[in-house]
């Protein structure tokens, strides 16, 4: 069973860094050190990772609020000044707090967030299994009569039946 766990979490392991090798984001600045021109992607690129720190639950790249705006134009003067994404993030995040990333920026707090739900739906599952396994076994462990001794057949079915008679008359 301890084989199984470690598995697990190795691939869990594996899972995170995949996750985090595919977020990445090459800096604003050329190879050969010249800026290049930032377009409206890469701005949007960012953007859409952001929420807006006024509206709820919008991301910064659809809010249309002069505000969003402006986050928008700070994001373009950001990588014209060799910022990179997670810089920029980052800033955002210092200003206004985790709410306008989504997810915790703290790795701990992310990875839990992100394995949570799993965890939770995991849990329900084994709980509804035991649940069923429990009501399966309950039926098969019911009372079960005895069954009669053909030889006792007779006299076993009369005092049932002397016992009933007795029962009904009142007696």
């Amino acid at each position: 069973m301890r084989a199984s766990k470690g598995v697990r979490r190795w691939l869990w392991v594996g899972l995170l860094v995949a996750f985090m090798a595919l977020a990445y984001v090459p800096p604003a600045v050329a190879q050969d050190g010249v800026p290049r021109t930032v377009t409206a992607d890469d701005v949007n690129a960012i953007a859409q990772k952001l929420y807006c720190p006024v509206c709820e639950n919008i991301p910064l790249d659809v809010c249309g609020t002069a505000a969003c705006a402006d986050w928008r134009d700070e994001i373009r003067q950001q990588l014209e000044s060799g910022m990179t994404e997670q810089q920029i993030v980052d800033d955002f995040v210092r200003r206004f707090g985790d709410r306008v990333v989504g997810t915790p920026q703290d790795p701990a707090l992310r990875a839990l967030s992100l394995v949570t739900p799993y965890i939770l739906i995991g849990v329900g599952l084994l709980l509804t299994l035991g649940v069923i396994w429990r009501l399966q076994h309950r039926k098969g462990n019911g009372a079960v009569p005895p069954s009669p001794d053909p030889a006792d057949a007779g006299r076993s079915n009369s005092s049932y039946y002397e016992q009933l008679q007795k029962d009904l008359e009142g007696k």
